[in-house]
């Protein structure tokens, strides 16, 4: 929740900001980052609203989040969810959220500063300023790179990407990327409740529903740098989903009318996913 100046259910008083910008932070156990994350955000002095999705943290990261919020009462809200109920079901409960409020540019990023907060403005300019739909900060084009990740994590990113786009023939060449911008529209016309995956194969499938659907996509350079604090929450069900997840989503946009089941016809109320929903979605 946000505090106040607020009314009801949080929605804002829009004449304190504009309700343009806001960049979501899916966390689960981050308190050695999350109030440099945001304050480091805030710091850009540029309009941003910050939503934290917390997953019932053990670490108390959520108990951060809310002494923050005295000193940012408007621009930062946070969401508790009881469980961890994965990254996917994290973006998709932000995402409507955040277009139920009238946010009209949404942002994705990890709280761990692999994604550097300056880089934001650059997404923002890619979809207000030059016509994208949907900016990913890529590692994998010119200008991209890692800092301080290991040999095997970047053999494996760059190696699904690759077999990504060998697969679905999606032009994409940072495919797993998970900071990203998206245009209000786009979110609006994705049928977020029929995407399959909730791990990090979600943002395979983002990206993928995305660029059937027609809109823009455009890759930004970033420089990806491997966190300093905390645990990584890769392991290998995520590498087995990602391996997998791809040969679904081609065989479905083959066989299955993809195209047509991930767009939305109409517009459906905000419903947070329970915790039960999540686990069966998943099986």
């Amino acid at each position: 929740m946000c505090k106040k100046p607020r009314v009801k259910n949080c929605t804002f008083v829009s004449t304190l900001l504009s309700l343009e910008k806001i960049v979501i932070i899916p966390t689960y156990n981050e308190k050695e980052n999350i109030a440099n994350i945001i304050r480091a955000i805030f710091s850009l002095k540029e309009n941003f609203y910050i939503l934290v999705i917390d997953d019932s943290s053990p670490d108390g990261t959520a108990d951060i989040v809310r002494k923050l919020q005295s000193e940012f009462p408007v621009e930062l809200c946070l969401e508790e969810r009881k469980g961890k109920l994965g990254l996917g079901t994290a973006y998709i409960y932000g995402f409507k959220w955040a277009v139920e409020k009238g946010f009209r540019y949404i942002f994705e990023m990890d709280a761990d500063f692999s994604h550097n907060p300056k880089d934001l403005r650059r997404l923002y300019e890619a979809c207000k300023m030059q016509g994208a739909d949907v900016a990913i900060g890529s590692r994998y084009i010119k200008g991209g790179g890692t800092v301080n990740w290991p040999k095997d994590r970047i053999l494996l990113s760059k190696g699904g990407s690759l077999y990504t786009r060998l697969i679905t023939w999606m032009p994409v060449r940072d495919t797993t990327a998970g900071f990203v911008c998206y245009r209000k529209e786009v979110l609006e016309t994705i049928n977020l409740d029929q995407l399959k995956f909730l791990g990090y194969a979600f943002q395979i499938e983002m990206k993928f529903a995305a660029w059937k659907l027609g809109f823009k996509i455009m890759e930004v350079p970033i420089i990806f740098e491997d966190r300093k604090y905390g645990v990584s929450k890769m392991h290998k069900g995520i590498v087995k989903e990602g391996i997998l997840g791809v040969l679904k989503l081609r065989w479905y946009s083959l066989f299955k009318d993809y195209r047509n089941r991930v767009k939305k016809n109409g517009s459906s109320e905000f419903q947070p996913t329970s915790r039960e929903e999540a686990l069966a979605k998943s099986k």
